[in-house]
């Protein structure tokens, strides 16, 4: 490498090492970074039961070095189920975590062993009452998503009044109406989210100890933020993470104080666990310039992957982009950032948010894509125009941020 690429979120030694190694594009990911990101998840709250989002990394290797940490895993079909088991986690473990469900996935998912599910409707509940009978519900609550990059505020959840009259008809019909649930929004930004949450948890666990149903957890989803995304500017984003495991704390213990039942907490993390310790090598299929009808110039970078091979999310991201083969001090143009299908929404905000580029950046050029292990395998198509989906390795090493001498 002639590049002496500054440490930071998203570029561990070993996530390095393996980048540099790599001649053709992939994705990597640093076993032991995640594994790390884990370990400080379970200390930051004590006794969080994790309930890892399979969807956001459906990767064997990565399933399986959290399942010997201790995590569970939050399933949405009997697919992840089956997955999850195979990587060794126990069915008490996972959960089926989407309210939305045929009567047949919910019949597949208890004979897989599966005995809690999520729910936010009476139709669900008598569903799940018939097909996996006697099994454990919670309900999720509704969020308005704000501070969100994904507010995910429309197709899940329902009103707290809502809430107690699933869990009086869970009970009825011989189900367990065993907990709560929220989610605030995917790289949810703010810690007030949090807070509005957990007030809305309050509220419904109050109501439901006077229909006399004492819930035994509550479950705060997903949503905590990686830390290696950029904003359209390229400036690095910057979330209170310190401020939300403050608020999380005191708000669980605000919430084991309104309910007569001992409660234990769980969360649903997936971004937040694997986004910054995975990383796509591509390489650069061309940067050019372009002159628009009304005279004006743009500069667009076209890489080798982009929105159906790795960066589905890139219409609300930025990523980090690191070209190892060229000096820091090179002169730079804002450009465009585009993948290579033939599809216009295939570009960085919808080719509105240009990047730094080194000038000198030519065709065949290797680009780190950093804090990319979020989505970047599950949103992957099959071959849109051809283009084949990444391969994936999965490396280990100290976690720790790559030196000046581990990166030449």
């Amino acid at each position: 490498m002639k590049n002496g690429t500054p440490p930071g979120p998203g570029l561990s030694a070993a996530l390095a090492a393996a980048l540099d190694a790599s001649a053709e594009d992939r994705v990597v990911y640093d076993l032991t970074g995640i594994e790390n990101q884990y370990d400080t998840l379970v200390r930051e709250l004590p006794g969080l039961r994790v309930r890892f989002a399979l969807k956001a990394c459906p990767v064997d290797e990565v399933l399986r070095c959290l399942a010997d940490r201790g995590a569970g895993f939050d399933a949405a079909s009997p697919a992840e189920v089956a997955q999850a088991l195979r990587a060794g986690a126990p069915a008490d473990r996972i959960h089926y975590g989407n309210t939305v469900k045929s009567d047949r996935d919910i019949a597949e998912a208890h004979r897989l062993g599966i005995r809690t599910f999520a729910t936010d409707s009476v139709e669900d509940v008598t569903a799940i009452a018939a097909h996996a009978p006697g099994a454990r519900v919670f309900c999720r609550l509704a969020t308005s998503g704000e501070g969100a990059l994904w507010g995910l505020n429309r197709k899940f959840g329902c009103a707290p009044d809502d809430a107690v009259r699933v869990l009086a008809t869970a009970r009825a019909a011989g189900l367990t109406p065993a907990g709560l649930s929220v989610h605030v929004g995917s790289q949810q930004m703010t810690g007030e989210a949090w807070q509005q949450a957990l007030d809305t948890l309050a509220g419904t666990l109050t109501a439901l100890a006077g229909r006399g149903i004492t819930p035994d957890h509550v479950n705060l989803g997903g949503g905590l933020p990686a830390l290696g995304y950029r904003d359209r500017h390229g400036h690095l984003l910057e979330p209170p993470l310190d401020k939300i495991f403050t608020v999380l704390r005191e708000g669980v213990e605000h919430l084991r104080g309104v309910t007569p039942a001992p409660l234990a907490l769980v969360m649903e993390p997936g971004r937040h666990l694997v986004a910054d310790h995975g990383a796509v090598r591509a390489h650069v299929s061309r940067l050019t310039r372009r002159r628009r009808p009304d005279g004006t110039d743009d500069h667009w970078l076209y890489l080798s992957c982009g929105k159906y091979n790795g960066l589905y999310e890139m219409d609300q991201l930025t990523h980090r982009l690191v070209f190892p083969a060229r000096p820091e001090a090179a002169e730079h143009v804002r450009a465009i950032v585009a993948g290579p299908t033939c599809d216009s929404d295939d570009a960085y905000g919808g080719g509105r948010h240009p990047v730094p580029v080194p000038v000198p950046a030519t065709s065949g050029d290797p680009v780190w894509i950093l804090s990319a292990g979020a989505y970047a395998t599950s949103y992957m198509t099959r071959g849109f125009n051809g283009i084949h989906p990444l391969p994936c390795v999965c490396v280990r090493g100290t976690g720790g941020p790559a030196t000046p001498e581990e990166r030449h």
